[in-house]
């Protein structure tokens, strides 16, 4: 039987805190670290289980492909061919970044100099609180002072609650909140008015996944911009956001399929108009670093899940006092092993 063309490695990674959304609470997630035969480049697939993509489905592509005889590719066009259209996103997402890890590493660059993109931006990532008590939330955001961006979950009975709490113990933060598609339209409507007292620079994902539609209506409702997430998985929903008014896209790599497909929405947002989030999951540093070098083209990064994870199995983006992000000096994506 030949050698397989890659590994994978499910990895658990334990939250500092409990991490409490409107869909659920966590106190792990499973991460999966992808390596290319010889260790020529790493990836990672990591999702939330509320977007309800088996392990077993990753896995099995994972297995076709370490069986594949179809040669590695050597430029970034060549990596939609090699991967092929099967699989679930976070699947394809670990095997994209694998195989930009080896051509970046070949060539001895950067990744961002691999994809042509300028060097990233020193800014700063948001913070992000889960849910909890008012008072809880308030005493995380009085400690966090060293982040100047503070993102709230929200999706609790007394949201307004949340949010003053916090707002009252740093009057200096910018704050983001987050609802996880926690609201109806009309639900939406009422709580962002009875939010605009707290100064609150964004609104991540009011309504349901499937409900743009619903989000274009609450965003003509409010001065605040609404930024959709669970609602970007392709280039189809790009466009129906932008049709519907809606003034941000949330791009993160594990639920889009990597970096090829990212940039094609970023570079498309832009087109259209749409202020442009960069997040991740609850994800390793591997993931993350990768996504960072994506920075020069964004308005908001929400980059912090090293910052959530009290055992990160890999050293990469760092972050200086003020949370700015700051990318490792090797090449390829540039991250080691802990250890």
């Amino acid at each position: 039987m030949p050698k397989p063309r890659l590994s994978y490695q499910a990895l658990t990674l334990e939250f500092h805190r409990p991490f409490r959304l409107s869909t659920g609470t966590s106190i792990t997630r499973t991460a999966f670290w992808i390596r290319l035969e010889n260790d020529e480049g790493w990836g990672e697939g990591t999702i939330p289980p509320y977007y309800n993509i088996p392990d077993e489905e990753m896995i099995a592509l994972w297995e076709k492909k370490a069986q594949s005889n179809m040669p590695f590719p050597n430029s970034p066009a060549e990596i939609p061919a090699w991967i092929g259209e099967e699989g679930p996103a976070p699947a394809k997402c670990a095997l994209d970044l694998a195989l930009h890890d080896r051509i970046a590493k070949k060539r001895h660059i950067p990744l961002y100099k691999l994809l042509n993109l300028p060097k990233p931006k020193a800014f700063a990532t948001a913070f992000t609180i889960s849910i909890d008590t008012p008072e809880e939330m308030a005493r995380i955001a009085r400690e966090s002072a060293q982040y100047p961006v503070i993102k709230l979950k929200l999706g609790t009975q007394d949201d307004v609650a949340h949010v003053a709490a916090v707002r009252g113990a740093r009057p200096d933060a910018r704050i983001y909140v987050d609802a996880n598609a926690a609201w109806n339209p009309n639900e939406a409507i009422r709580h962002i008015k009875n939010l605009e007292p707290y100064n609150l620079e964004l609104i991540e994902q009011p309504t349901a996944v499937d409900d743009i539609e619903g989000m274009g209506y609450v965003q003509a409702h409010s001065k605040t911009p609404l930024v959709a997430d669970e609602s970007v998985r392709s280039m189809a929903d790009v466009e129906a956001l932008a049709k519907a008014g809606v003034e941000g896209i949330n791009l993160k790599l594990m639920k889009i399929g990597g970096l090829i497909p990212a940039l094609e929405m970023l570079r498309r947002g832009r087109e259209l108009g749409l202020k442009i989030m960069l997040g991740c999951m609850s994800e390793t540093a591997l993931g993350v670093t990768a996504m960072a070098n994506l920075t020069a083209y964004a308005d908001w990064i929400d980059l912090d899940a090293p910052l959530l994870i009290k055992n990160n199995p890999f050293l990469g983006v760092k972050y200086d006092e003020e949370a700015r992000l700051h990318l490792p000096k090797g090449a390829g994506i540039g991250v080691e092993q802990v250890g």
